[in-house]
């Protein structure tokens, strides 16, 4: 998973300019829905600005109406008020309206890129990010862009121009008590921009956080079966306890550090109202300034106590989206999966050659320098339509020689042709379309049987394609099973198939793997999960399949081999032998020890 990103620590106008490079990202997003945003912006300004306009109606009540004693007067007073704050609900109402519906759009499109992004990324990312994390992406952190799109990007303008034009009112009215209402201007600004600092940090953290917070939960309802099955649900428990008092303690800094800005931002424009309210009765005690005109100008400082008071409360929102938007381009500024060599050009006619590894090599992207690679200079021929066994010992490197050929992982060196074409000339569409897998360990979606093997087989759904559907079921010996179910190959599968035996899956994973007759056929040993009797039967009705296509088989048992026209051994990173089953078994001592299942202890002394 990636390590916890913490803000390093910069100026407050760096950090600042950081933040609006940050969210200027979210630009390409909003710009289809601009004209929406900015009438919401204008709506909301002035609608804020209407309450400007109140302070200005008593003045004129108490100057006038109410010191002639005018009772029609003051009814038609309050009657403009009545109007000037339904006004203004109504306009608040209408922005609200406005930015819903398009923001909305704005969070579904950025989580289908997302998404999008995911399906293009290499497998060495996946194997390096935690799902919780790009789980938090997806959801939390998104939401949180919305809610500042929504809310705090529209008020930090709207109570930026309030707050500019409450002040001109102001120092119309007295200029000398809006001076008094600016003292406090000066350390708001400097404490604002150390809380700003501050709150990145924390903001960051807790948002990391709750994608650990969210990886535990997902293994452990994966994983349920292991964590009951060991009686580990305690310590799975203690676990997600430690994590969920760790985020707790960081949301507490975050409330006091927030509750520490929002008093600071209520108690400093107190003070400075009630100085003004001070200065301004002694000047209506001495006749320099009118009781209306007093009324007014306060009335205006509370009309401006919101604004005020709310910055940090809008900062602390902006930052958490800073954050979210940094998390959510970390994954998006991944670099996808990408061509490593020329090769020969797309649209040739391809010669039957079958599969070639030349001078292959593969080292994991973050492997330590000095280990050596996993595969180091394979050379492999697969003649067309033959079936080759690979065998070797753990960890040799078979899976990962499997994988390179659907370029689920990048050589690190050398070339693999299909029919004699570099497999890096071709669109990952079209070599996906000639290549199919099945794995050790299968995995199955939340849907159907039949959807889950069509999954093999393009454009495909089971209304159309039910003869393909029950031909891959035969193949795999899974037609048996499937009748069986309450609905069929219409039964719904749970998360990870996790509702089917372990060889029910590698059965389900191995029709998903000939529904499509590919020309391409790569299995990693996928027969490991079945008992002997229906391995057998599954044999059978692989050859058939095999007669019409190019394989590779990881293979650990001679059952499997005996399907394979030849067998390659993979050690050391390299191709050892290549021959027959029987060839090997009188040539070759580690293919022989390895196909007869002794231990170790029982090999002895080489």
């Amino acid at each position: 998973m990636p390590t916890e990103h913490v803000p390093t620590k910069e100026s407050p106008a760096s950090a600042r300019r950081s933040a609006v490079r940050t969210l200027l990202r979210l630009w390409p997003y909003v710009r289809p829905v601009r004209a929406r945003l900015f009438l919401a912006a204008a709506v909301a300004i002035v609608a804020s600005c209407l309450s400007l306009v109140i302070p200005l109606v008593l003045k004129w009540l108490v100057d006038g109406p109410v010191a002639a004693g005018d009772s029609t007067g003051v009814w038609f007073g309050a009657l403009y008020l009545l109007l000037l704050g339904i006004t203004e609900a109504g306009l608040f109402g209408l922005r609200r309206w406005l930015v819903a519906r398009p923001l909305a759009g704005v969070e579904a499109g950025m989580r289908a890129g997302l998404y999008a992004r995911l399906q293009r990324l290499p497998l060495a990312f996946h194997d390096r990010w935690a799902s919780g994390q790009l789980l938090s992406r997806a959801t939390t952190d998104l939401m949180i862009v919305r809610l500042f799109l929504a809310f705090p990007l529209t008020f930090l303008l709207v109570n930026g121009v309030t707050i500019l034009a409450g002040y001109a009112v102001l120092f119309a009215q007295d200029w000398t008590l809006g001076l008094v209402l600016l003292g406090p201007v000066a350390p708001m600004v400097i404490l604002c921009s150390l809380f700003e600092r501050r709150y990145a940090v924390v903001t960051r953290r807790a948002q990391d956080q709750v994608g650990d917070l969210t990886t535990v939960v997902e293994e452990s309802v994966l994983g349920i079966r292991i964590v009951k099955g060991f009686g580990r649900h305690r310590s799975q428990a203690e676990a997600f306890r430690t994590l969920a008092r760790r985020l707790r303690g960081t949301e507490l800094g975050k409330a006091r550090l927030l509750a520490w800005i929002w008093a600071v931002n209520t108690l400093l424009p107190e003070l400075a109202v009630g100085a003004a309210l001070v200065f301004g009765t002694v000047q209506v005690a001495d006749g320099d300034l009118s009781a209306g005109t007093l009324v007014a100008f306060l009335s205006t400082a509370l009309a401006l106590r919101w604004p005020v008071e709310s910055i940090g409360f809008l900062l602390a929102m902006s930052q958490e989206a800073v954050t979210a938007t940094e998390r959510y381009f970390e994954v998006m500024d991944a670099p996808e999966e990408t061509r490593t060599a020329p090769g020969r050009a797309v649209g040739a006619a391809p010669v039957p050659d079958g599969v070639r590894f030349e001078n292959v090599s593969f080292r994991y992207p973050d492997a330590p320098a000095d280990a050596p690679p996993v595969l180091d200079g394979v050379d492999l021929h697969i003649r067309p339509g033959e079936t080759l066994a690979l065998v070797g010992g753990t960890g040799s490197g078979k899976t990962t020689l499997t994988a390179l050929v659907p370029r689920l992982h990048e050589a690190s060196g050398g070339r693999i042709l299909l029919d004699g074409e570099d497999i890096t000339a071709m669109p990952r569409e079209r070599l996906r379309s000639l290549v199919s897998m099945a794995f050790e360990e299968p995995t199955l979606f939340s849907a159907s049987i039949g959807e889950n093997v069509l999954m093999g087989l393009a454009d495909a759904d089971e209304g159309t394609a039910g003869p393909e559907l029950a031909r891959a079921l035969a193949v795999a010996q899974a037609e048996g099973f499937v009748g069986r179910l309450p609905e069929g190959a219409a039964t719904q599968v749970g998360e990870q198939g996790l509702s089917l035996s372990g060889g029910q899956r590698q059965r389900l994973a191995l029709a998903r793997a000939v529904v499509g007759r590919p020309r391409f056929l790569v299995l990693d040993d996928p027969l490991s999960a079945l008992d002997v009797h229906t391995e057998a039967k599954v044999e059978a009705a692989l050859r058939e399949v095999l007669r019409d296509t190019t394989a590779l088989v990881v293979a650990h048992r001679p059952s499997t081999v005996l399907l394979a026209d030849r067998v390659a051994l993979l050690s050391g990173g390299r191709i050892a032998a290549v021959g027959t089953h029987h060839e090997l078994l009188r040539a070759n001592a580690e293919y022989a020890w390895l196909m007869s299942g002794e231990s170790d202890e029982d090999r002895g002394p080489r």
